[in-house]
């Protein structure tokens, strides 16, 4: 009887999961000796069981209710737009573009509003737009787009948009974001009035995308969608919940490439995602 928790690697996969640096153990092919030694790495090869998904303490509908909080102090700000619970694509994108409801709209080049603007089986919020995400207004841009490419495509997923390639099915799509629109200046960890700012808008963008699993890369993302400062070690391996669809958080691009050792706990939590989104 063939394990339901086993997540087999073909070719392609084995592939990705090398452009990521994680190497893993599968058992030999027909086209290799049985006698092999396996190669004894800390990278699971089996996808965990899926958690009951963990509610966060503090209620995602006060998104906008939080947006309204003072900025920092000499600086001129608005409240976010009326209404941006119930906006389409379009009218979000463009209240995002035209927002000046915290300190960060002074030093932004371009908003990072997202990866496409539809439905996705998958929805990955990052944390700060990178300085090339800055310069092109795009999510996960650089070096660390072509590592969470490789991440992604490992589990037969990739960002919305791209075309597939000749003679090859259709993947599952992932739409990309970041918790914070605007680069803070220099790189600087956002302030919490600025994450709730943009809290609003990423709030209505999961009520858009209507994604199967939420990947929450890194820490401001994960205090966005959960409302939780608990360290990473804490939160990973359980399914959370934000606005009723699961949330599975890991690394950062970013992270991942300064610690590569890491790459072999975030192939878990994409495994985590994958049985998430399939469930």
């Amino acid at each position: 009887m063939s394990d339901p928790t086993r997540f087999d690697l073909d070719d392609r996969q084995r592939a990705m999961l090398a452009e990521m640096g994680v190497r893993v153990w599968w058992p030999p092919t027909a086209h290799e000796s049985v006698q092999a030694e396996p190669v004894q790495t800390p990278a699971m090869t089996q996808a965990p069981s899926v958690p009951r998904p963990q509610r966060p303490a503090a209620s995602a509908t006060s998104s906008e209710q939080k947006a309204t909080a003072a900025t920092p102090s000499g600086v001129a700000s608005k409240p976010l737009p009326e209404g941006v619970s119930n906006m389409d694509w379009d009218s979000l994108q463009a209240a995002v573009k035209a927002c000046q409801s915290c300190a960060l709209s002074a030093a932004r080049q371009t908003p990072v509003w997202g990866a496409a603007a539809a439905q996705a089986d998958w929805m990955v919020v990052g944390d700060l737009p990178l300085p090339e995400d800055d310069q092109q207004g795009l999510p996960f841009t650089g070096p660390e787009g072509v590592l969470l490419d490789n991440m992604l495509k490992a589990v037969g997923v990739r960002r919305q948009g791209l075309p597939p390639a000749q003679g090859q099915a259709p993947w599952v799509e992932a739409y990309l974001t970041c918790a914070v629109k605007c680069r803070p200046p220099a790189g600087r960890n956002p302030e919490a009035t600025e994450l709730a700012v943009c809290a609003g808008y990423l709030s209505r963008q999961v009520a858009l995308a209507q994604p199967k699993v939420i990947l929450a890369m890194g820490r401001f993302a994960i205090q966005s969608l959960l409302g939780s400062t608990e360290p990473m070690g804490k939160l990973r391996g359980t399914v959370h919940d934000f606005q009723g669809v699961p949330v599975v958080v890991t690394y950062h691009p970013t992270n991942l490439l300064r610690t590569p050792a890491d790459k072999a706990k975030a192939w878990a939590d994409l495994v985590l995602a994958l049985k998430v989104a399939q469930a």
